[in-house]
């Protein structure tokens, strides 16, 4: 246990590297404004672009495709639907021009096959619909264009070249569009810069109202966005030799800038106490990096650990959204502790000459015998009445987390994206014409390769006979045999939208039960492939392994957190909390995409399954923040309880200090990431209400509330650990003193 009293050196490599970028802010700037040049020319010229293509190596629909691939190519590969539809008289009046597309898209680079529909029967539904390729009333046809890759991976060649085959169709009145991976492929380039220019001016508001200067306004906003712009250029040149989401250059941003701006403020904050008092402008931002930057460098790598965690899962694609924002977290901390301090030493004393309200800083309450604000009673209060405070704090998280029982994790189908993409026009046409099924058909492999001739036929009617009455599905195809016929198929159109719970309940069922049975006792194996069946593996994959990852992260956090507090009580409390904020947080994301509770107010259509992934992000980005704050907070408590040894008064202290910072910084956070609500993308609108829920809740319940209520309870037990875990852990101080304490 620390003892009270044993404070160490303030000065250090970090002291010595603020105040020397402090007194030579012309170099810090130009090696920045190199960098930034640099690294844009470099991304410019060699950057990659992102697509939502992923790989899931051993599922079942990935070994059912490959048995496709290999028995019979055109039936292998990637199929999207051109869904034709023309309100005005059937698509037989147009014969002529259907095919002369469907010979034109035959022709296009990376295209195996493409199914004339006009040519092709359509089957009847249970429901007296037909399910394709062309609608009882003969209005609407898809033709199913068989790729050899996704096309998602495919440059814009590839839509501009259906758009051409397309062209006669088009210019006889016929309305043309996208499915399935083309449509993807064939959607407006993301735009979120109306969201970071929202989230941008939030926070120039917060921190002018929170600080009351304008050239203090500026320095975190000035180094978060260098932060970001470094960041993204290293993205986009990574993503020339991996692929990235489409949603990791959002991601980056929204990571950076909330970093960013947070761990600036933190610097300047301590800064503006230390000019009030008098100190030198450089002394003073080395000081700040001293002390309050050892707190940003281990929050940073608190981040980045917990960001890290998510390559455990296994899955490239997960682990790649982690590793994209990271990538913005390191540049925010790079420009916290060198670009702050050259701003802070351009400016001088000059911090709070522009300013919109009466300036304020960080009070230091053990030395002034100033009257106290609101904080001061607030952090009064709370000592007073530790009980009361934790109990209505768990109370408010435990209602809030009381959705997260009912999480299904799925995939965000087409229905739920705004009626200008191509793949949502296409979805409603499909499912009015041939129902919502028709948008994620199954195909049911069989490879019967290793079946001797004899029992072809035995296994060809055992096969037929499981998929004739199969509930959840609105009609079975016909059984197909490859052209070797060592290959059984046959496509089932579920009776339900892809990302609807029935649907994942046949997928399921077809998987794990049906086709097993079927073929047991006998040298076939089954699979369940499609885009669905590989959305379905991937949620139950992700599932899987999410609780892997929590206790990873947990406990990585938890260990650094002991490494630098050396208090095991501390460490716990740290992580049981932040599990019970991010639950709140996912209840609150459950109510309003799953329940729709407000879905529809954001642009959402219909309720939606929570996105595989988002969970598993939401955990380490949220985790990993929340220390920003956790650490912030205990770095104070434990100078208090180091100088003075009231261990009472060392949480009140801290509160009443570090309470308008982190309020503050977290409303500067929560407004960065709720600006992305906005986004057209419905994943990114569920990270950007998951991420600002998790943030409000961590910084005002949790950091305001829980922690210093637990802490005032606790007391000298906060900071208790055995003596042979204190010898063995490294010494580790995020802060050191400020001059005259």
């Amino acid at each position: 246990m620390p003892e009270p009293n044993d404070v160490p050196s303030a000065r250090g490599w970090l002291g010595r590297l603020g105040e020397w970028c402090a007194r030579h802010f012309v170099i810090v700037f130009v090696v920045w404004l190199a960098a930034l040049g640099g690294m844009q020319g470099l991304d410019k010229a060699f950057g990659g672009s992102f697509s939502d293509n992923f790989d899931l190596p051993g599922t079942q629909s990935v070994r059912g495709l490959d048995v496709l691939k290999e028995h019979d190519p055109k039936t292998g590969g990637t199929s999207s639907p051109v869904v034709l539809h023309d309100a005005a008289r059937p698509l037989a009046d147009v014969s002529a021009q259907v095919s002369s597309t469907v010979a034109a898209l035959q022709k296009l680079p990376h295209v195996l096959a493409a199914a004339n529909p006009l040519l092709v029967p359509s089957t009847p539904s249970k429901g007296g619909q037909t399910t394709g390729p062309v609608s009882a009333d003969g209005r609407t046809a898809y033709i199913t264009v068989r790729f050899d890759t996704s096309p998602v991976l495919l440059g814009e060649d590839t839509v501009r070249g259906v758009d051409r085959a397309v062209t006669p169709l088009r210019t006889a009145g016929v309305q043309v569009e996208y499915g399935g991976p083309l449509g993807e492929l064939a959607r407006p380039k993301p735009d979120d810069r109306l969201s970071e220019a929202i989230g941008f001016g939030a926070a120039v508001v917060v921190l002018l109202i929170g600080f009351g200067s304008v050239l203090a306004a500026v320095v975190p906003l000035v180094a978060a966005l260098a932060g970001v712009v470094t960041g993204l250029a290293w993205l986009g040149l990574l993503a020339a030799a991996f692929t990235f989401s489409t949603v990791s250059p959002t991601l980056a941003t929204m990571m950076g800038l909330g970093v960013g701006i947070d761990y600036a403020l933190f610097l300047l904050t301590r800064h503006r106490q230390n000019v009030m008092d008098g100190m030198d402008v450089a002394v003073s931002a080395g000081r700040s990096v001293a002390t309050n930057g050892r707190a940003v460098l281990v929050s940073g790598c608190t981040v980045i650990v917990a960001l890290a965690g998510l390559w455990a899962c296994g899955i490239p694609f997960v682990g790649r959204l982690g590793t994209a924002a990271g990538l913005t977290v390191v540049t925010g901390v790079l420009a916290a502790l060198t670009l702050v301090p050259a701003l802070l030493g351009l400016i001088g004393r000059r911090v709070d000459r522009y300013r919109v309200r009466t300036p304020v800083a960080e009070t230091t309450p053990h030395r002034e015998g100033k009257e106290r604000g609101g904080w001061h009673r607030y952090a009064g209060r709370l000592a007073r009445h530790p009980w009361r405070f934790l109990v209505a704090g768990v109370a408010v998280v435990g209602i809030l987390a009381i959705p997260l029982f009912s999480l299904r994790l799925g995939h965000i189908g087409d229905g739920a994206d705004p009626v200008s993409f191509t793949d949502r026009r296409a979805f409603d046409l499909m499912s009015a014409a041939f129902g919502p099924g028709s948008n994620g058909p199954l195909t049911v492999v069989v490879d019967g390769t290793a079946v001797p001739p004899a029992d072809w036929s035995a296994l060809v009617r055992q096969v037929g006979g499981a998929l004739a009455h199969l509930p959840g599905a609105a009609v079975v195809g016909p059984l197909q045999t490859s052209p070797d016929g060592d290959v059984l198929s046959a496509t089932v159109i579920p009776a339900a939208s892809p990302q609807d719970a029935s649907t994942t309940d046949l997928v399921n069922r077809l998987k794990d039960t049906v086709l097993p049975r079927t073929v047991a006792g006998t040298a076939a194996h089954s699979y369940v492939t499609g885009f669905t069946a590989v959305q379905v593996d991937f949620a139950d994959l992700l599932s899987s392994r999410l609780p892997l990852i929590i206790a990873i992260v947990v406990c990585l956090a938890f260990l650094l957190i002991l490494a630098v507090f050396h208090g095991l009580l501390v460490a716990l409390k740290a992580a049981a909390l932040n599990i019970v904020s991010i639950g709140a947080s996912y209840g609150v994301v459950v109510a309003v995409f799953q329940w729709g509770w407000g879905g529809p107010a954001l642009g959402v259509h219909g309720t939606v399954p929570i996105e595989s992934y988002v969970p598993m992000m939401m955990f380490a980005i949220v985790f990993g923040l929340s220390m920003d704050y956790e650490i912030f907070l205990l770095s104070r408590v434990q100078e208090a309880w180091l100088r003075t040894g009231d261990s009472q008064g060392s949480v009140a202290y801290a509160l009443e200090i570090t309470a308008r910072v982190i309020t503050c910084a977290a409303l500067i956070m929560t407004s960065v990431f709720a600006a992305f609500l906005i986004s057209s993308n419905v994943t990114v609108k569920m990270l950007g209400l998951g991420l600002a829920v998790s943030v409000l809740i961590d910084a005002t319940v949790v950091r305001l509330v829980l922690v210093p209520a637990s802490m005032t309870l606790l007391g000298r037990s906060n900071w208790w650990a055995p003596r042979w875990l204190d010898r063995m852990l490294p010494r580790i101080r995020t802060e050191g003193p400020t001059p005259g304490q």
